[in-house]
């Protein structure tokens, strides 16, 4: 059995039919071929290095044209800058802002402990309401009843 099976591939390495077999008997090894596969890796051994080399050189231009173009949007910037600062009115504004100076005739307040007061937290308060609220009590009368109360009372208080 396992003869059989030797022979059907060798069949099938003959046919011609084959991809296989069509393959295997288009190669040829003369000296020639053995020449120019040995003049084939010769190349690629002494290219290899040189195309890595190519390679890096690649980065670091695209690298360095990178940096280029941040740096000169960085000179943009600072000659920006430096233009407004070639302006008078540029000039007075940060003095006044930063400096606290005032144009004679001018008059300055300097506000000190100028923070934020901290929110008080009230425990057991419920917080304030933001709806209208309508109520059935007058209250022109009740202040008048109040007012009346408290003027008509007695000096001392009953016991």
């Amino acid at each position: 059995m396992a003869r059989s099976r030797a022979a059907k591939r060798a069949v099938a390495l003959d046919d011609p039919a084959t991809p296989a077999g069509g393959w295997l008997r288009g190669i040829r090894s003369s000296g020639f071929s053995l020449v120019m596969m040995g003049v084939l890796i010769l190349a690629v051994v002494v290219l290899a290095p040189s195309l890595r080399i190519y390679a890096e050189q690649q980065q670091e231009i695209s690298r360095l044209s990178a940096a280029v173009a941040s740096q000169n949007a960085t000179v943009a910037k600072l000659k920006s800058e430096r233009e407004r600062w070639n302006d008078r009115t540029y000039v007075t504004t940060q003095a006044r802002d930063r400096l606290s100076y005032v144009l004679p005739g001018d008059i300055n307040f300097l506000v000190i402990n100028d923070v934020p007061l901290p929110a008080v937290v009230n425990a057991g308060i419920p917080p304030v309401s933001t709806e209208i609220q309508d109520t059935s009590v007058d209250w022109l009368a009740s202040m008048f009843a109040s007012a009346m109360t408290a003027g008509l009372a007695p000096e001392e208080p009953s016991p």
